[in-house]
């Protein structure tokens, strides 16, 4: 008998009866959408989901091989995609540019190259497991060309299925989601919250009121959070609180964040000072500036120039 492996995820009971009937009536969807914002479980639900799909019909001494594997990532019939850097010609995922020590200067994307990998993935009929199955987290970092490949490979994935993460239905295209049946997640209650971070390891993220309102009811979000706290310089961290008095201090403020943080962490920041910037000071304009900001980040922009741009326009805010 196989356990309840959703037994451990809090605070989304929609979401889990939904999956876990599809599987006992054997009403498996060839592919999902998992909407809802990051931190509250998604990707955790993808791999139990799994892990009940895998274990089905496997004689119990093996179901916990089985399931170490999930958790590794490493089982033949499950291929995880997330988007990824482009480093000398080598792609490298989120803790790879970490480990490498590569300064990431724009956000990571979902290419063109691991659509092909899914569809040659898919290609062969499962060796292990009733079914494939493939998970493209943070799908909504996928480029128009990257998803537009993907199409045909929903609409028939043979004898698999496709779970992609992603916040909402707006962050893909109309063609995907409609190929997709939608399961919904949600932000946690403040009790949920704090149960998943006190059973995570991660009591002490309780006692920064700012952290736990940048991460607005979604843990995961509220450890990253915790952990760019901790990387960030303290001295950058107090100049950035204030808006600037002068163009020379922008400018020079600005030079300092490029040069100090890469760009998942200047996204970050973005969030920090409009929280900071809201509570402390109740000043719109400077919120709406910062916006502009993580829209121009996320296009791609020149970092340093986003925010020589940005701390420029907020000197005349201070009146």
């Amino acid at each position: 008998m196989v356990l309840d492996p959703f037994a451990s995820l809090i605070g989304q009971p929609q979401a889990v009866e939904f999956l876990t009937c599809a599987i006992a009536q054997n009403r498996i969807a060839p592919a999902y959408l998992f909407a809802g914002p990051g931190g509250v479980g998604r990707s955790l639900a993808a791999r139990y989901f799994i892990e009940l799909l895998f274990c089905a019909g496997v004689a119990t001494p093996q179901q916990q091989a089985v399931q170490r594997r999930l958790q590794q990532r490493n089982h033949a019939d499950l291929l995880w995609v997330e988007p990824t850097y482009l480093h000398q010609g080598e792609r490298l995922s989120a803790a790879a540019a970490v480990t490498a020590g590569v300064k990431r200067k724009a956000p990571p994307q979902i290419r063109v190259e691991q659509i092909r990998q899914i569809i040659q993935f898919l290609g062969n009929p499962p060796l292990e497991a009733q079914r494939s199955v493939v998970v493209i987290e943070q799908a909504e970092k996928m480029p128009e060309a990257a998803a537009n490949a993907l199409l045909k490979t929903l609409e028939e994935p043979g004898q698999a299925t496709l779970i992609l993460i992603a916040p909402d239905s707006d962050s893909l295209l109309p063609t995907l989601v409609s190929r997709c049946s939608k399961i919904p997640f949600y932000r946690l209650t403040s009790t949920d919250m704090a149960e998943v971070l006190i059973h995570s390891g991660h009591k002490q993220i309780l006692d920064y009121p700012m952290v736990l309102a940048i991460a607005q009811g979604c843990p995961g979000e509220a450890i990253a959070s915790w952990q760019q706290l901790q990387a960030i310089p303290d001295d950058l961290l107090g100049k950035v609180s204030q808006p600037p008095a002068t163009n020379r201090h922008a400018l020079e403020l600005a030079k300092q964040i490029d040069n100090t943080l890469d760009t998942e962490a200047q996204l970050w920041l973005v969030d920090y000072l409009q929280h900071c910037y809201w509570q402390h000071q109740r000043q719109p304009g400077l919120v709406k500036q910062l916006e502009k900001a993580r829209q121009y980040l996320l296009s791609y922009a020149q970092p340093r120039l986003v925010w020589e741009v940005t701390l420029l326009a907020m000197i005349p805010a201070q009146g």
